[in-house]
């Protein structure tokens, strides 16, 4: 049985954007092992985390709180990205594919934050 939340864009590329992280993250040194490695791939995991519970919640105020969990959590696997370019644990090509699919899943966070407010304010 499908759950509402696998219909979602965001949801759906959220799980890309985390797919992603892994792939890259596999080639991180393995002294990163506990560090960075693990940082970026919690948050990244915990954007469709968020989306899929927020989707859960019976109220849109409960919902609405867990897509900007979500949001919080893109914005913090963005960050990462930047230092792990910056260190060059993953090189300019890398970080502009992932950015891309980042920048997507904001615009897609921030339409679906947008529909929940509009929502409450028919309530």
């Amino acid at each position: 049985m499908a759950k509402s939340y696998e219909t979602l864009d965001a949801w759906k590329e959220a799980v890309e954007l985390a797919v992603a992280i892994y792939d890259i993250t596999a080639a991180f040194p393995k002294s990163e092992t506990f560090g960075m490695t693990s940082q970026i791939r919690r948050s990244a995991i915990s954007v469709s985390s968020n989306i899929a519970e927020g989707c859960g919640r019976r109220s849109l105020k409960e919902r609405k709180q867990f897509f900007g969990i979500a949001l919080g959590s893109l914005n913090e696997t963005e960050s990462l990205l930047i230092v792990a370019n910056r260190l060059r644990f993953i090189n300019d090509r890398q970080f502009e594919l992932i950015k891309v699919i980042a920048e997507k899943e904001g615009r897609l966070l921030g339409g679906l934050l947008k529909h929940v407010s509009r929502l409450q304010k028919e309530e």
